[in-house]
């Protein structure tokens, strides 16, 4: 286990950059998304696992994908995607909808796939730092799966958590969905399965 999650981030950020990353989660995401119609997702950036085929995919299967906005406070807002092409630079080199539909759109979302740098059994996610993704998917709708999009090998038994972060339910990797969650001891048993 990583004493803390600074130190989580840079080996795992090392790790990435080091291996053979940049594998796409098409595959794998077919394979589990169902009747799902409206995806919030990302586009991906240098060695994150990449989205740029299952967005594609999703938009000619007329779906609608939900794609982040990033503003200046590090929250999210959220537009709809148009296609790769008429996406415009936003902050940090982020590529982004025209339109902002708002913070809350998220909450309108079947499936909710989000960045991370590693995962835990549990469901803790370990994103960048920023606290923008902790932020948005406190604003999903209950029973909304939440899927974090990283490599097998960033399943890890523990990372370090804090009060403010938000769990995920699953893994996707560019070869399976893993389903996590937290110890039966710390289960809210009143919560719809999703």
């Amino acid at each position: 286990m990583f004493a803390t999650k600074t130190a989580a981030r840079h080996a795992l950020l090392a790790a990435r950059n080091a291996s053979a990353a940049g594998k796409g989660l098409l595959e794998s995401a077919r394979e589990h998304l169902g009747a799902r119609q409206r995806i919030a997702l990302y586009v991906s950036m240098g060695s994150e696992p990449q989205t740029g085929a299952l967005i594609d995919w999703l938009l000619a299967s007329d779906r609608e994908v939900l794609l982040p906005i990033l503003y200046a406070d590090n929250d999210l807002g959220w537009g709809i995607a148009p296609g790769a092409a008429d996406l415009v630079p936003g902050r940090l080199g982020l590529s982004e909808p025209r339109v902002d539909l708002g913070p809350a759109a998220i909450g309108t979302a079947d499936l909710v796939i989000c960045p991370a740098l590693a995962v835990d059994r549990h469901g803790v996610r370990l994103g960048r730092g920023g606290g923008s993704y902790d932020r948005a998917l406190a604003r999903v709708s209950p029973g909304t799966p939440i899927w974090a999009a990283v490599y097998d090998t960033e399943i890890l038994d523990q990372l370090p958590a804090d009060p403010h972060d938000q769990p995920v339910h699953a893994a996707l990797t560019p070869t399976q969905l893993v389903t996590l969650g937290r110890p039966e001891s710390d289960r809210d048993t009143s919560a719809p399965a999703w």
